[in-house]
C-alpha cells in the first residue's frame, strides 16, 4: 500500500485534481471538506472523506483522530482549503478580512500543527501549501487574499527550518490562473485579460498543478524543502 495522504478541500478543483493523482499513484488518499460527502469524481475509490473545518481545531484534529486510527499515520499533507472575499480595500470589511484569513493562513498553520504531531513521531513528513501567484504578485481586489497566501510562504519556510531534522519537508505550490469552473464564469473580457499576461497564453489545468504537488510529495524531492514551486505559465516570473 502506498502512504496515507490528507489534502484539504478534495472535493473540487484542483484539490480534487491532487486527489485523483495521489489515487493514481497508488496512496491511500483521504480528503475533507465541510459537508464530508465524496465527489462523484472519486466515486468507485477507496478514497476516505472526512468531515472538518479549518477554521475550527478541534474538527481538525477529530479528522486527524479519525484517520489515524482507520486508515494510518498521515505521511503527506497538502493544504488546499480556501476562500476568496473579493473586493476593493475601501469597501472590505473585518469579517471578509478575518474570514480569508483565517481559512486560508491560520487554517493551514492548524493543519501542519496537527500533522507534525504524527510526523515527528514517524521522523518522516511531507508538507505542501497551496498559495497562489497573487500571494507574491499582487491583486488589485485581493488584499485579503493575497496577503493570506504570501503568509504560506513564511509558514513553510519556518518548518522546514524547525522540523527539517525530522526528516519533514515544508513547501509551496504557486500556481496562476487555472481553468476551474471559478475562470470559466469570468467575462470573455476578462479572460481575454488575464490570458494576454501570461507567457505560455493558457490557463493551467488542475491536473498541471496536482503533477507538482505529486513531485514534491515523492522521493525524487527529498532534498527540497522551504522551496516556492510556481505553475503559472510565467505569470510571476521573478518573484
Amino acid at each position: 500500500m502506498g502512504r496515507v495522504v490528507l489534502v484539504t478541500g478534495g472535493n473540487r478543483g484542483i484539490g480534487l485534481s491532487i486527489a485523483q493523482a495521489f489515487v493514481a499513484a497508488g496512496d491511500r488518499v483521504v480528503i475533507t471538506s465541510r459537508n464530508g460527502e465524496l465527489p462523484p469524481e472519486l466515486a468507485g475509490t477507496d478514497v476516505l472523506v472526512v468531515r472538518a473545518d479549518v477554521t475550527d481545531s478541534a474538527s481538525i484534529d477529530a479528522a486527524f483522530d479519525r484517520v489515524e486510527a482507520e486508515v494510518g499515520p498521515v505521511e503527506v499533507v497538502v493544504a488546499n482549503a480556501g476562500i476568496t472575499r473579493d473586493t476593493l480595500i475601501m469597501r472590505m470589511s473585518d469579517d471578509d478580512v478575518a474570514e480569508v484569513i483565517d481559512t486560508n493562513l491560520v487554517g493551514a498553520i492548524r493543519v501542519a500543527r496537527r500533522a507534525a504531531k504524527s510526523m515527528l513521531r514517524q521522523r518522516r513528513g511531507r508538507l505542501i501549501f497551496i498559495s497562489s501567484v497573487v500571494g507574491l504578485l499582487g491583486s488589485a481586489g485581493q488584499t485579503n487574499y493575497s496577503a493570506s497566501k504570501a503568509g504560506l510562504v513564511g509558514l513553510a519556510r519556518s518548518l522546514a527550518r524547525e522540523l527539517g531534522s525530522r526528516g519533514i519537508t515544508a513547501n509551496v505550490v504557486t500556481p496562476g490562473f487555472v481553468d476551474t469552473d471559478m475562470t470559466a464564469a469570468l467575462p470573455e473580457e476578462r479572460k481575454a485579460e488575464i490570458l494576454g499576461s501570461v507567457p505560455l497564453g493558457r490557463y493551467a489545468s488542475p491536473a498541471e498543478i496536482a503533477g507538482t504537488v505529486l513531485f514534491l510529495a515523492s522521493d525524487s524531492a527529498a532534498y527540497i524543502t522551504g522551496a516556492v514551486i510556481p505553475v503559472d505559465g510565467g505569470l510571476g516570473m521573478g518573484h
